[in-house]
């Protein structure tokens, strides 16, 4: 079976203020924020898998007791889970940030607050210094380790995104540095179907709200680090 055809057999769809039911296995491994001493964002740590089977549900409410997944929590809180994010594909939200070798586009309302983009004087500003062939690697791993999909590189010569290589899976993301519990980082581009039966644009990568507090559900827009939320999955 090639890629394509496992990808096309996973998907995430939203239940109408309830979890997000997954079908067709996508892999559930845990992963974390790896930090520097200075609390930069520098790596992704790979944990270990959760036995969840072919088909599960994922807590959205952020109440659940048995997290990461559904307990029915949402109905007995009342959960909101209405979903806010646009449906525009991602060109069409992003701006363009042109460099002399890449170009980076960013859809600032994906942000889920990994803060990989911050370290080394940030990307927003270093897209302009990128000529040589070592720093556009690094650049383009920076980039790249966006988990929602916010920031993307693109090779100027080629004219094409340049992504990571990344297995159809969701990592449920926890942020030691933050003392918070992240998003579900999904990856390889498994489908997502909102409540009212519509997909989202599939993508290589994109975070899900968790915690329940975002503004832009289903994604994840960084509420799990505010300070009146602190998620954390314990």
């Amino acid at each position: 079976m090639t890629q394509s055809a496992l990808v096309d057999g996973m998907r995430i769809t939203i239940l109408k203020d309830g979890p997000y039911r997954v079908t067709g296995g996508p892999p559930l491994t845990r992963g974390e924020i790896g930090a520097n001493a200075a609390g930069d964002s520098i790596s992704w740590i790979e944990g270990s898998g959760e036995d969840a089977g072919g088909v599960y549900a994922l807590c959205r409410c952020g109440k659940s007791g048995s997290k990461p997944f559904c307990d029915g929590a949402h109905a007995r809180i009342g959960f909101d889970g209405a979903e806010t994010a646009s449906r525009a594909a991602y060109v069409e939200q992003a701006q363009v940030l042109e460099g002399p070798a890449v170009t980076m586009t960013d859809a600032e309302a994906l942000c889920a607050f990994a803060r990989f983009c911050d370290r080394a004087g940030n990307v927003w500003n270093t897209v302009s210094e990128v000529s040589t062939p070592d720093a556009q690697k690094a650049f383009v791993n920076q980039v790249g380790q966006c988990p929602s999909g916010r920031l993307v590189a693109v090779d100027n010569g080629a004219g094409k995104a340049i992504e990571p290589d990344l297995p159809p899976s969701i990592v449920i993301v926890s942020d030691p540095s933050q003392m918070v519990a992240g998003p579900l980082w999904v990856r390889g581009g498994v489908e997502i179907v909102g409540a009212d039966g519509g997909a989202y644009e599939r993508r290589n990568r994109v975070t899900l709200c968790r915690c329940g507090a975002s503004a832009n559900k289903p994604f994840c827009d960084g509420s799990h680090a505010h300070a009146d939320v602190k998620f954390t999955d314990v």
